[in-house]
C-alpha cells in the first residue's frame, strides 16, 4: 500500500472517528438537556402540587372559620341578645335594691355580645374582604386592647394601596397566627404592628416583648410552619427572629402584583 493511500485511510478513519465522537457528544448534551428539563418540570409539578394542597387546606380552614363566625353571630349572638332582653324586662319587675346587681349582669352580657360580634368579624372572610387588610388589623388590635390581653399598637407608613383581596386574607391570617402565639404563649405585655407601603412592596412587621424562644424549641407542625406555607403561596418573604426573653419579631415582605 502506498504512503498516499495510507494517509488517505488514516484521514478517512480519523474523520469517521471525529464524526462519531461529535455525534456522541451531541447526543450526550441533548440527553443531558432533556434530563435537566425533565427534572425541572418534575420539581415544578411537585411545587404546583404542594401549592394546590396548601391552597386547599387554607380554603378548608377559611370555610371552617366562616362557619364558626356565622355560628357565633347568628346563634350565640342571638341567644345573648335574647338573654339581655329578658334581663332588662326582669329589671322592671324587681325592687330597687336588686336592680343594681341585675344591671351589672346585663352589662356583662352586653360586653360579651359585643366581643362575640367583634370576634366573628375577624373570622369571617367576607367581612375581611369588605374591611380590607388595614381595617381588619385595627379591629383585631382594638379587641386585644379592650380585653386587656396586652397593649397593642398599629403604625402605618406610606400611601395605602389596594391589594389582591385573597392575598390580603392570607396576610391577615399569618398575622393572626402571630397574634395568637403572642397572647397564648409569649406572656407579652406589648404588641406592635408596623405597615410600610413602599414603592414595590408592602413590608409588615409585628413584634412582641414576651419570653421568646430558641430555634430548636419550635415544634414541627406548629403555627410557624403554617405561617411559612401561607407566605410561600403568595410569594412573600417570611422572616421570624427571636431569642430567649427578648420577644419575637415577624417580618413579611409582600411584593405588589402588577
Amino acid at each position: 500500500m502506498k504512503d498516499q493511500e495510507i494517509q488517505m485511510l488514516v484521514a478517512a478513519t480519523s474523520l469517521v472517528l471525529l464524526i462519531l465522537l461529535t455525534t456522541v457528544i451531541i447526543l450526550f448534551v441533548f440527553f443531558q438537556k432533556r434530563k435537566l428539563k425533565f427534572i425541572l418540570e418534575k420539581k415544578e409539578a411537585e411545587k404546583r402540587y404542594m401549592e394546590e394542597i396548601a391552597k386547599s387546606q387554607i380554603e378548608i380552614q377559611e370555610q371552617a372559620l366562616q362557619n364558626m363566625s356565622w355560628e357565633l353571630h347568628d346563634n350565640i349572638g342571638q341567644l345573648l341578645s335574647v338573654a339581655r332582653m329578658h334581663i332588662n324586662i326582669l329589671g322592671t319587675q324587681l325592687a330597687e335594691e336588686n336592680k343594681e346587681k341585675l344591671n351589672e349582669v346585663s352589662e356583662i352580657v352586653g360586653k360579651s355580645l359585643q366581643e362575640i360580634r367583634l370576634l366573628s368579624k375577624t373570622m369571617n372572610t367576607e367581612i375581611i374582604q369588605n374591611m380590607g387588610l388595614v381595617k381588619s388589623i385595627e379591629v383585631e388590635l382594638d379587641r386585644f386592647n379592650k380585653l386587656n390581653f396586652l397593649v397593642a399598637t398599629l403604625h402605618i407608613e406610606g400611601e395605602e394601596r389596594d391589594l389582591d383581596i385573597k392575598e390580603e386574607i392570607i396576610l391577615f391570617r399569618i398575622l393572626q397566627e402571630f397574634f395568637s402565639n403572642a397572647i397564648k404563649h409569649s406572656k407579652a405585655k406589648n404588641l406592635a404592628v408596623h405597615l410600610n407601603f413602599k414603592e414595590d412592596k408592602l413590608l409588615l412587621t409585628a413584634e412582641d416583648d414576651g419570653v421568646g424562644f430558641e430555634d430548636d424549641e419550635i415544634e414541627k407542625g406548629s403555627g410557624l410552619i403554617n405561617m411559612k406555607s401561607r407566605a410561600a403561596i403568595i410569594n412573600t418573604e417570611f422572616t421570624m427572629k427571636s431569642a430567649k426573653n427578648k420577644g419575637v419579631s415577624l417580618t413579611l415582605s409582600y411584593p405588589y402584583k402588577k
